[in-house]
């Protein structure tokens, strides 16, 4: 198993680098978000991987950060959701979001990404939910596992307020992902509010 790659970014595109290590040229794909973090061409660089083997493939996916590569494997052990499938699922949506979609069951806004049927969000939403910490995940927009109780609170709230899940669970994200350092579900209530 190959845990990380390190070299220098020989080439870089959208989806797939190409990273020189010990004179040998590792081609990763890669999801949006990590290709968003990638030094320029030329620079050293460090990528957490994924290696995929199959009987008549094998296949290096790489991340830039632990939250990342860890969505990868929740996604992927879901019967169905293949390395492909995952990668266009983490590149059509940030980890945040994606975990709020699963937490709050909104199959609807993980079926909108390109690629991915009706049944097969369902099933995500369905395996996962119980297995994907919405705001743990959420490191990198700093809110972290203290605040998962109060934002699914939040969501709870503005449930309770009339709007559906898919609908609450969006204006958290939102929220969330324009202040992070919010600390009471009052707070994220308020604001999701003033943005409708």
């Amino acid at each position: 198993m190959i845990a990380y790659v390190r070299g220098v970014l020989a080439e870089k595109e959208p989806t797939r680098v190409v990273v020189e290590a010990a004179g040998v040229g590792y081609e990763i794909l890669i999801p949006l978000s990590t290709y968003e973090r990638l030094p320029h061409e030329g620079e050293n660089v460090r990528l957490l991987t994924a290696h995929c083997v199959r009987e008549d493939d094998e296949v290096l996916f790489g991340f830039a950060t632990e939250d990342e590569r860890e969505m990868f494997g929740k996604l992927t052990g879901v019967n169905g959701v293949g390395p492909r499938i995952a990668i266009a699922i983490l590149s059509g949506s940030s980890i945040g979001e994606l975990a709020l979609a699963i937490t709050g069951g909104d199959a609807k806004r993980i079926s909108a990404i390109k690629g991915v049927g009706k049944k097969t969000a369902e099933k995500i939403c369905i395996e996962l939910r119980d297995k994907v910490n919405a705001f743990a995940v959420r490191r990198s927009g700093g809110a972290g596992q203290a605040a998962e109780p109060m934002l699914r609170d939040a969501v709870s709230a503005l449930r309770a307020l009339g709007f559906n899940e898919e609908t609450s669970s969006k204006m958290v994200a939102d929220v969330v992902a324009k202040n992070p350092k919010l600390e009471t579900v009052e707070q994220v209530i308020k604001q999701a509010l003033a943005g409708r």
